[in-house]
């Protein structure tokens, strides 16, 4: 079966990342986790210093760029991919609010992107890959076979955003939560740069009262009837 590349596309925690990495494992593909991958930026720059009550050092962090290394490791008992930020796993560091609450303005920064794509490429360019993010299917791989965009209210991604944090032992309020959704979802969509916006040939899938089982069979649907066309 001839390989393809699929790009899940969507606003925050719209669940992507969990559907991208069970199809992945499901059909043996390599799963990429872009927004890790921003995330990850975000919290070095938190390490570091370069992001403040004045806001964010770009000049610095620019600078710092190349010293930003990004890879993704097995975990040997989930077999899901770990985030790994210059060879130090930062999985649980990357999911918290801190992190959410800088990681859109970090995104919309044009060096920022332009690092991370070319990352991306060159992660993908065999094809047999899983991509999730805000513009796989419209900047990074615009001729991907298999296009999704996923979406759900701003109340039920919040509700969902605070039962992983609360289930991680994480102390969190649901309001925050639901603000930074809000807020995430007006910079992804009226960026500059490579805003979040629905591919013309992307797949809606509107996932607000589907249960993960559903959206798994929905998926692999999808999947099997792009494959057996090609």
């Amino acid at each position: 079966m001839k390989k393809i590349t699929i790009a899940v596309d969507g606003y925050s925690s719209c669940g992507k990342s969990t559907m991208a990495k069970d199809l992945a494992r499901e059909i043996g593909y390599v799963y990429i986790d872009t927004g890790a991958m921003y995330r990850s930026v975000t919290l070095y720059a938190l390490q570091n210093g370069l992001i403040t009550s004045e806001g964010i050092n770009t000049a610095l962090l620019k600078e710092k760029m190349a010293d930003i290394k990004i890879t993704f490791a097995l975990d040997q008992a989930t077999g899901r991919p770990l985030a790994h930020l210059n060879g130090v796993c930062v999985e649980q560091e990357i999911r918290g609010m801190e992190v959410a609450s800088y990681v859109s303005p970090i995104a919309t920064l044009d060096f920022v992107r332009e690092a991370m794509v070319q990352q991306q490429r060159l992660m993908g360019k065999e094809k047999g890959v899983i991509l999730d993010g805000r513009d796989i299917g419209t900047v990074v791989f615009p001729d991907a076979e298999l296009k999704i965009f996923v979406t759900a209210s701003a109340e039920i991604r919040a509700k969902r955003r605070y039962d992983e944090l609360t289930a991680k032992g994480m102390a969190c309020d649901i309001n925050d939560i639901l603000k930074n959704v809000q807020e995430r979802d007006r910079i992804d969509t009226t960026r500059e740069i490579s805003p979040l916006r629905q591919a013309e040939d992307a797949i809606v899938l509107d996932n607000s009262h589907m249960t993960i089982a559903e959206q798994k069979e929905w998926l692999m649907e999808q999947f099997k009837r792009v494959t057996n066309e090609n």
